[in-house]
Order: C-alpha cells, then sequence, then structure tokens
C-alpha cells in the first residue's frame, strides 16, 4: 500500500509522503509514507522493530532530515514554525529521553508550562492548576515531590506523560508509551490516551503493543521495513495472513472475548494451529 493513496489534507497533524534515509543507511527508514492525525481520534503506528515507527517522531521533532515530502501542522508546513511554535501544538513523550539533572517530580511536569511562558516568567496559578491536573491524571500525585532519579522505570514513563499533558497542546505524540509498565499501568495510560482523543484532542501512539491498539485506535497504519503495509481499521489491520508475512512468525486472529476486538496470538514454530482468522 502506498502513501499516495491516503487523504492527508485537513488533518491537524499530518505526514505526506515522507522518507528517510539515515546517513550510510542502504535502505530508506521510511519510504513514501502518508498517514493523518485527526482530532477526536486515536490513531496508531505499528509495525516490527526496525520498520521506521519511531523514525516518524524523529521526523516531527526535525531530528532526521527528510529526503521527500513534508509534515504539515493544519495549514503550515512545520519547517516554517519554530520550536515553540510546534511545541504550542504538538506535544511529545518520546521513546527515549534522559535528563541531565534530577528534579522534583512536579518541577519536571512544570517544564511543560514553559512553552507558553517567557523565559524568565514564574508559574500562574493557571499554570500550576495545568500541573496538578496533569499529575492526577497520569496517576502521579503522589510521587510529586520525589526526584526524578529515584523513580522506576514505568514511574519516569509516567512522569513524562504528565509533562506533555501539562503542555495542553491540541495534539499529543506518545511513542511506546507503555514501556516498563505493568499490565494495569498499561491499561490506564490506554484508558487515558483514549479519554483525551474523546475531549477532541489528536493522538497518534506509536506501538508495537497491537492488541491494546486494536482496542482503542480508530486507525492504525501497519509498518514493514519502512513502508506502509496496511492501513484502516483494526479489522482492516489485524488480518493473520498480513501481521504473518509483516513480522514473520505464525500466528492467529481470534476475537477479544471482553470488547470483540481482533486479538493477536503467536504461535510457538512448529506448533499445529487450530486455524488463521483475519
Amino acid at each position: 500500500m502506498t502513501g499516495d493513496r491516503v487523504h492527508v489534507a485537513s488533518a491537524p497533524l499530518a505526514f505526506h509522503e515522507l522518507s528517510v534515509t539515515y546517513p550510510r543507511a542502504v535502505t530508506p527508514a521510511l519510504q513514501r509514507v502518508s498517514l493523518a492525525v485527526d482530532a477526536g481520534k486515536v490513531t496508531a503506528v505499528v509495525g516490527p522493530n526496525g520498520s521506521g515507527k519511531s523514525t516518524i517522531v524523529r521526523a516531527l521533532l526535525r531530528r532526521v532530515a527528510l529526503t521527500h515530502g513534508r509534515i504539515t501542522l493544519g495549514d503550515d508546513v512545520i519547517t516554517s514554525l519554530d520550536a515553540r511554535a510546534i511545541a504550542r501544538r504538538v506535544s511529545v513523550v518520546p521513546q527515549r529521553e534522559e535528563v541531565q539533572m534530577a528534579l522534583p517530580v512536579h518541577e519536571f511536569v512544570a517544564l511543560g508550562r514553559h512553552v507558553h511562558l517567557g523565559a524568565f516568567t514564574p508559574l500562574g496559578a493557571s499554570d500550576r492548576a495545568a500541573v496538578g491536573d496533569a499529575l492526577e491524571r497520569a496517576g502521579m500525585s503522589h510521587l510529586a515531590d520525589r526526584t526524578t532519579d529515584t523513580l522506576s522505570g514505568g514511574e519516569w514513563q509516567r512522569v513524562r506523560i504528565a509533562r506533555a499533558l501539562a503542555q495542553q497542546a491540541p495534539i499529543i505524540v506518545l511513542d511506546e508509551p507503555t514501556t516498563f509498565l505493568d499490565i494495569a499501568h498499561e491499561m490506564a495510560v490506554f484508558e487515558l490516551i483514549d479519554a483525551l482523543a474523546n475531549e477532541g484532542r489528536a493522538v497518534l501512539v506509536i506501538s508495537h503493543q497491537l492488541n491494546l491498539v486494536a482496542r482503542f485506535a480508530s486507525h492504525i497504519v501497519l509498518l514493514s521495513a519502512g513502508e506502509v503495509a496496511a492501513a484502516g481499521s483494526a479489522a482492516d489491520v489485524m488480518r493473520g495472513d498480513v501481521l504473518e508475512r509483516v513480522y514473520d512468525w505464525p500466528l492467529v486472529v481470534t476475537r477479544d472475548p471482553a470488547v470483540g476486538a481482533p486479538a493477536l496470538v503467536p504461535l510457538r514454530r512448529g506448533v499445529r494451529r487450530g486455524g488463521n482468522g483475519g
């Protein structure tokens, strides 16, 4: 499936035929990938390791050069905007992040407010309220006074999500937001993502959790070797023949007994399957 078949003109955030090739790489990391992130919906990008998922986020953050295509925020091409203007419209939780020095959790989350303030402007009442709300929604209010260097991996992940919420941008992008999280917190994060979309935000999730994505995403883009292998609803993408080819592993697709969404079940190699759904 090629990206030029995807209508992206009116989306709050859109990637138009994006191509990226890293220095000294033999093949492109992305090849003519298009997708739209619509307001009020969860859009998900999935795919195996090395398929190009995180390169989409790096391109949005302008950490890699495009060899083709463009990224737009509404009617604006992203290269025409400065970093502050972008941050007021898009909050990003990257997959990896290093902190130069330890901060109290509430101060780290408050960094999300600085895109709305001057360089030396102190937080006002509305800023403090936004930080408190973000901590509560991320389930981190009880750790507000802890320092970031004392957090577990899962706690650190939720604090970074809280900072993005405090930014109060109409678009939120999360790259592997459930890394380090247990089952309960994975579900809590996806429930939060769903709530943000229901409030009208445009949400883009990069994830390897296909079964959770199938439950919550309105639109799924499946990448394989930097290209779009399938796109559409969970029923369109979560097909046994498609996923088995992309992931190069035997599997079946069944139905989630709780909500009826497609659910992937990987098999052991050499084990006879009862049938391959799709």
